[in-house]
């Protein structure tokens, strides 16, 4: 049993309108506090968009999914996994980026994070756009390449934009690959879709043995089909899973910067969360909500519902793991 001051507060002890809103309402633990050391999972906000090329809006996402959190509850009503009574979560609070240097925010992230690595904290990210996750992988892979299952509806591995701009949304595991954060052979990115500029992106992928699974194939093969290829590709070795939200149908999910029709529906986008179940989930994100382009909060109710579903799998991972 997990020490109840990690507990997130019950609906019955205050209504969820109420209150300062917290991931999944659970306590806020500051990276100074000696109570860091208990924590085993840490929910992050990532507040910064300086790599959009599209829309802009995900450095408020983070605050958003804070707020439509307070619905999430105890126990995952398909699987029946209680997460916050297998593993210590808290909210970490956010990384402070610097709004106006793409390069210090990049640093500062990656600070923070090694602090996150060092605390042996399996950090579970909120975005953000999805240039965040470059830096998380600097500190978890510092030591050796990660294996990872992407979600997205696009590749992100550009070289660059407009002429040799190395760093933005579109371009994060080009460089992850690059810098040996990644182990490419035990990458696969699932849901890949849209009108292209070229196919230097598939070029890429292919030379350097990643698997993309389209969206065509993942609607032909279904989601149980897909996944456990997913899951086969990962391995038991550690892996990253990285959850950009424009992966579903903007029917369902329409507060992001660049949208892609023909997607998942909310119910696939869950399911594909859920059954990451048996992978060694070392680190997770859900980048780019957006909320400027969703008032009602749809897709940030969306979004912390498929962190739910990853959370609960990073607390069967880690208590899988213990008992090895």
């Amino acid at each position: 049993m997990t020490d109840p001051f990690f507990h997130p507060v019950s609906g019955f002890d205050l209504p969820r309108f109420a209150g300062v809103p917290t991931f999944m309402r659970l306590p806020h633990v500051d990276m100074d506090d000696p109570k860091l050391r208990d924590v085993q999972v840490g929910l992050i906000g990532t507040p910064w968009d300086g790599g959009t090329t599209n829309r802009p809006g995900p450095r408020h996402g983070p605050r958003q999914l804070r707020d439509m959190s307070t619905m999430i509850r105890a126990q995952n009503g398909a699987t029946g996994v209680r997460p916050f009574e297998l593993v210590n979560c808290a909210d970490l609070g956010d990384v402070g980026p610097n709004p106006a240097s793409v390069e210090d925010s990049l640093e500062r992230m990656t600070a923070f994070y090694d602090r996150v690595v060092e605390a042996r904290i399996i950090p579970l990210s909120a975005g953000g756009d999805h240039l965040c996750s470059l830096p998380i992988l600097r500190s978890l892979a510092r030591n050796r390449p990660l294996g990872m299952i992407h979600f997205d509806s696009h590749t992100d591995l550009f070289a660059s934009y407009f002429g040799g701009m190395q760093y933005t949304h579109g371009t994060p595991f080009r460089r992850a690959v690059e810098e040996g954060l990644l182990d490419p052979k035990r990458v696969v990115q699932i849901g890949i879709r849209g009108t292209a500029y070229d196919s230097e992106d598939r070029d890429f992928a292919d030379s350097v043995g990643i698997r993309v699974i389209a969206i065509e194939e993942f609607h032909d093969r279904g989601v149980e089909d897909v996944m456990s290829e997913a899951r086969e590709i990962a391995g038991k070795q550690e892996t990253y899973v990285s959850y950009d939200i424009d992966f579903v149908d903007p029917a369902f999910a329409p507060g992001t910067g660049t949208p892609e029709v023909g997607g998942p529906n909310s119910f696939q986008a869950l399911q594909v969360a859920r059954l990451l179940d048996g992978v060694n989930i070392v680190g997770a994100d859900l980048v780019e909500v957006s909320p400027p382009f969703d008032q009602s909060g749809a897709t940030a109710f969306l979004g912390v519902s498929i962190m739910f579903e990853m959370l609960c799998n990073i607390a069967t991972s880690v208590v899988r793991n213990s008992a090895a």
